[in-house]
């Protein structure tokens, strides 16, 4: 089967690295060097090019950014190829290119086959390519939740299909208790507010406002306050067209237009230019007694009683006492009242909700209990296994004799979900906890890992645990760092042998202080200083032959040339030859 690998990585202006070529391979690479040599910079470089956080502690003093550049051999149709190519990225033959920059400043930007992307990308793919371990790690397999991720991931469906179920579940819970407490917790406030709602709608239904009716008002007002000169500015007009019978001489526009008109219609027939005229003239005339007839009906129907005008702005008063609480204008007012009644059905029905909420709660608590049943029922079947196959992996990583276990337990609870006929406590994960346990030898009682196991130990169960992992949910490269810590003689023997074993299948990359591991490796990386302490491209190279010899005999001594030393690195390196 193709696989991914990592095939480069160019790091530059990274702690102790001023820049420097990592060339990896297939199988089971180990990084050594001496102490402060900047071997775990390699391990830091790859979290970087797979979305890791970015601290500007690592620029090197006295540069403006660092750099890392990295070269990943991708088989056609894998997830990370389908997911780059989404975002844009090009791949190179099969390569994917991946670059990170982490300015001085803090400022972080990556880059993926050419394509400027977000960092979050990079994190994705990683999920995909390698799996990183170090000590940190080991420290987060002690907390509970992450031996349970650890358990569910081995899982696999067994888990997840149930998981998923009892989520979703879970979720709806969730929703209705909020709706449910709001509606509790907030009883007086909803109350208020129908009663303040009630009362709106009583005084607006008190004054039975009509649309459009405080204009009218308005209107009606201003005529009947100025209805006397109103009337005298009618009838002086009437007067000033149609003459007034109080004064029979005088002379009103009715009759000097009809004069015109006789004048005119008598000579009519000699011009028609001026027989146009006259027919205009006459139109004027109609005209002028059409506008005195209606300026006599607006004068004689013109209502000048003070009654009437009290009772228009008494009406506008009840008026603007509403659209002073309720609206601009009456419209506003009766959008209102529409709106207050729909808000008040709502309210008044918050009883009849409350049923129906509680009724759907209680349903839901019991259908959570038994997904939560069945969940934990996958779990105890699947840590049984998961137990198995870690203690075995144990067995060649010299514990032969430990045990590894799980205790899965839920805490009682009156508030919680009933299981197994008791109340427990629930999350959004289930009502599980999850806790690995660890008997080193016979007749040691199992303890939590986090009391139980030593350094050494802590280190072999966390590889283990990752072995059983690349059986059941492979990734195409590990990369440990000091996964060897606190180990030392036989049992380093073993952990290189298990990651020569585990390499069959995948890349392995390991930064390691222990020669037992590196001599199991397929390529040894050597990490060197230069003489002002910064890591240069010539300080990272391939061992071979007499110079790994050298640098075996270096990590078992302390002494490059000590006879007894080479003896013994020769020795691990027949013995890890005879093993492959």
């Amino acid at each position: 089967m193709v696989m991914s690998v990592l095939e480069e990585m160019r790091i530059r202006s990274l702690g102790v690295i001023d820049d420097a070529v990592v060339e990896l391979s297939p199988g089971f690479t180990a990084v050594t060097g001496e102490t402060g040599a900047g071997k775990t910079m390699v391990v830091t470089s790859l979290g970087l090019l797979l979305g890791g956080r970015a601290d500007p502690a690592l620029v090197r003093i006295g540069a403006k950014n660092a750099v890392v550049e990295g070269r990943i051999s991708v088989p056609d149709g894998a997830s990370a190829v389908l997911r780059a190519e989404e975002a844009g990225a090009e791949l190179d033959d099969g390569v994917l290119l991946i670059s990170r920059t982490v300015s001085a400043e803090g400022r972080s930007r990556a880059h993926l086959g050419g394509r400027s992307v977000p960092v979050g990308l990079l994190a994705e793919l990683a999920d995909d390519l390698v799996a990183v371990h170090g000590q940190t790690d080991q420290q987060g397999l002690l907390k509970l939740s992450r031996q349970r991720q650890a358990l569910d991931r081995y899982a696999g469906d067994a888990v997840a299909v149930p998981l998923a179920k009892y989520a979703g579940a879970y979720r709806r819970l969730r929703a209705i208790s909020t709706e449910l407490d709001e509606i509790t917790t907030r009883a007086r406030e909803r109350a208020q507010e129908a009663g303040m709602l009630r009362f709106g709608l009583d005084e607006i239904a008190a004054v039975e406002p009509r649309a459009g009716e405080d204009v009218e008002l308005a209107a009606e007002a201003e005529r009947l306050g100025h209805a006397e000169a109103l009337a005298s500015a009618a009838t002086a007009a009437h007067g000033a067209l149609a003459g007034n019978p109080e004064d029979p001489e005088g002379i009103d526009a009715t009759t000097l237009v009809a004069g015109a008109h006789r004048a005119l219609e008598a000579v009519r027939s000699h011009d028609a230019a001026l027989g146009a005229l006259a027919g205009r003239i006459g139109e004027i005339g109609i005209l002028l007694g059409d506008v005195a007839g209606e300026l006599a009906g607006y004068a004689d129907d013109l209502d000048a009683d003070p009654l009437r005008l009290a009772a228009v702005e008494e009406r506008r008063a009840a008026l603007t006492a509403l659209t002073r609480k309720y609206g601009e204008d009456v419209g506003a007012v009766l959008t209102w009242a529409e709106q207050g009644v729909a808000r008040l059905l709502e309210l008044d029905g918050d009883d009849d909700r409350l049923g129906e909420l509680t009724a759907e709660r209680d349903a839901l608590r019991a259908e959570l209990g038994g997904l939560a049943q069945a969940l934990t029922d996958a779990r105890t079947e699947a840590a049984e296994r998961f137990a198995a196959a870690v203690t075995a992996e144990l067995a060649s990583l010299a514990m032969p004799h430990a045990r590894v276990s799980f205790e899965i337990r839920q805490t009682e609870d009156p508030e919680g979900v009933e299981v197994g006929g008791r109340p427990v406590s629930y999350g959004p994960a289930g009502v599980d906890e999850v806790e690995l346990l660890l008997a080193p030898h016979p007749g040691a009682p199992p303890r939590p890992i986090a009391k139980g196991a030593s350094g050494g130990e802590l280190s072999r169960v966390m590889l283990a645990v990752e072995v059983v992992f690349a059986g059941t949910d492979p990734v195409p490269t590990y990369l440990f760092d000091e996964v060897d810590a606190g180990v030392g003689g036989k049992a380093a023997v073993e952990i290189g042998r298990r990651l020569a074993k585990l390499a069959r299948s995948a890349q392995v990359v390991v930064v390691t202080h222990l020669p037992q591991v590196a001599a199991f490796a397929d390529r040894q990386l050597l990490v060197e200083k230069t003489n002002d302490g910064s890591v240069t491209r010539s300080g990272v190279k391939v061992l071979e032959g007499e110079e790994r010899v050298r640098e075996l005999s270096r990590m078992l001594a302390g002494q490059e040339d000590s006879e007894t030393a080479r003896a013994h690195a020769e020795e691990l390196l027949a013995t890890a030859r005879a093993d492959r």
